[in-house]
């Protein structure tokens, strides 16, 4: 796969279940293509969606139509042109036919894939779970399923790993035919997954293909920025959002996805990269044009 020197940023504009009575994260198309655009003006050539029900008061739920999803994607590409679309594509369960109906009418330039099976857990300070405990299915076949509608659809799979054994799965996948010139995403700071720890960026990019591009999706608060700024040094592509994180670097609670993308490029800018445009994005990542 084909590299850059500069920083490839993303912005992860909401997250699965965000409450937008709780949280700026934006719900509407309108909005949508609002926070896009100042994440783009920040330095963002990426945009990680999620798509949200626009039934009134049930904003903080997730869509899977095809249409409120297509009602998103063409705001967002209309006012920000050239931007990347970067779709999330996960669901718990077998079926897949509401995600892939969707990437076959938004047609995304890169689809989350996500790469393993996780117990997916959190445990409050009072000693009781925070939800209740959860497994997030993604086993081999499901896998299989998605890259099949990825490649109908040309979208490039970005492969999602909450531990360092579904890094090294996408690696088998890649031996055995399923992927080739895979796009690592090592999620870092989901409780029953990897921590988000500068120090294991030493370790994790040598667990990838030969060549492979990586970046890192920091879950957390203000501790996340020193991760960020590791992947930064080390060439990794960058990625934050009001998904991942609602605090800035100075612990501050962030009130757009712009500034979280603007603290972003400044840990690009202090390992001495650039920021990719959109066009570079699209080159180094081998995207359709």
């Amino acid at each position: 796969m084909a590299t850059t020197d500069k920083a490839i940023i993303t912005c992860a504009l909401t997250g699965v279940l965000t409450n937008p009575k709780q949280h700026p994260v934006p719900v509407t198309p309108e909005e949508m293509a609002a926070e896009a655009k100042r994440a783009f003006d920040a330095g963002a050539s990426i945009v990680h969606v999620h798509f949200r029900s626009q039934e009134p008061g049930w904003g903080h739920m997730p869509s899977w139509d095809p249409e409120v999803a297509a009602s998103i994607v063409d705001a967002i590409r209309e006012r920000c042109p050239g931007i990347v679309i970067n779709m999330s594509t996960g669901v718990i369960g077998p079926d897949i036919s509401a995600p892939s109906a969707c990437m076959r009418r938004v047609k995304p330039e890169i689809a989350a894939c996500n790469a393993g099976t996780l117990n997916y857990l959190k445990a409050r300070s009072a000693g009781t779970w925070a939800w209740p405990p959860m497994v997030f299915d993604n086993p081999v076949g499901k896998v299989q399923a998605f890259l099949d509608v990825m490649r109908e659809t040309e979208a490039m799979p970005e492969f999602e790993c909450f531990d360092l054994g579904i890094i090294r799965s996408v690696g088998l996948y890649v031996d055995v035919g399923m992927a080739t010139d895979p796009h690592y995403n090592f999620v870092m700071g989901v409780a029953s997954g990897m921590p988000a720890d500068p120090e294991l960026l030493n370790y994790l990019p040598k667990q990838t293909k030969p060549g492979s591009s990586w970046e890192v999706t920091a879950i957390g608060r203000r501790e996340v920025w020193d991760l960020h700024q590791r992947a930064a040094e080390l060439g990794g592509a960058l990625r934050s959002g009001l998904e991942d994180t609602f605090y800035l670097p100075d612990g501050e609670r962030a009130t757009s996805n712009g500034e979280l993308i603007a603290a972003l490029a400044a840990c690009a800018e202090r390992a001495g990269r650039g920021i990719a445009s959109p066009e570079e994005t699209r080159a180094a990542l081998r995207l359709r044009a």
